[in-house]
């Protein structure tokens, strides 16, 4: 019994061996595609919040609208980078709003002039885009109501009600098992 422990010790050493070279040779094929050019690094900090100040959010955009027809509409401000059309992650359609980079920040200027214009029919907000910072202004608590802790009075009090998605979960539960005990 000891022996075939020493065995499998053995195999484990040989085997973490071979995933260490694996990784050397990964990372030095890793740094010869990058000091190629030909992989784009992944940007900084400074290079999100250097886009930050060259960008303008676009609000009450119709939903319709393409990232070309965008990029018409603001084509007089200056040179345009990037044109972002938010979208719900579960359902795919677009939010209604959408981000577009310039590349100098002089252009925001002249974006933030067409606020009030008219694309599609509807009357768009321009606004300078904000960096976000993560954590901030999240606040304590649970945010719309929120849970409080303890007993609301009604049996069918469920602190999670108030929260989009939570709602269509639970209904979707509290009819299944009304239906399994029929």
């Amino acid at each position: 019994e000891i022996l075939a422990m020493k065995q499998r010790v053995e195999e484990m050493e040989r085997e973490a061996k071979m995933l260490r070279e694996m990784q050397a040779q990964a990372e030095t094929e890793a740094s010869q595609t990058a000091g190629n050019g030909e992989e784009v690094p992944m940007d900084t900090e400074e290079d999100k919040s250097a886009a930050d100040t060259r960008s303008v959010h676009i609000g009450n955009v119709d939903y319709s609208s393409t990232p070309e027809e965008i990029q018409t509409h603001f084509n007089a401000c200056g040179t345009i980078n990037r044109v972002t059309i938010l979208c719900d992650k579960f359902t795919g359609h677009p939010k209604g709003y959408a981000y577009v980079e310039f590349a100098e920040p002089e252009h925001v200027d002249a974006a933030l002039a067409m606020d009030g214009s008219t694309f599609k029919g509807r009357q768009i907000k321009v606004s300078s885009k904000r960096t976000n910072i993560p954590g901030f202004n999240r606040g304590r608590g649970r945010g719309r109501g929120g849970y409080r802790g303890g007993y609301r009075g009604t049996p069918s009090y469920h602190p999670y009600r108030g929260r989009g998605r939570y709602v269509v979960h639970f209904e979707v539960f509290s009819v299944t098992v009304a239906n399994l005990h029929i």
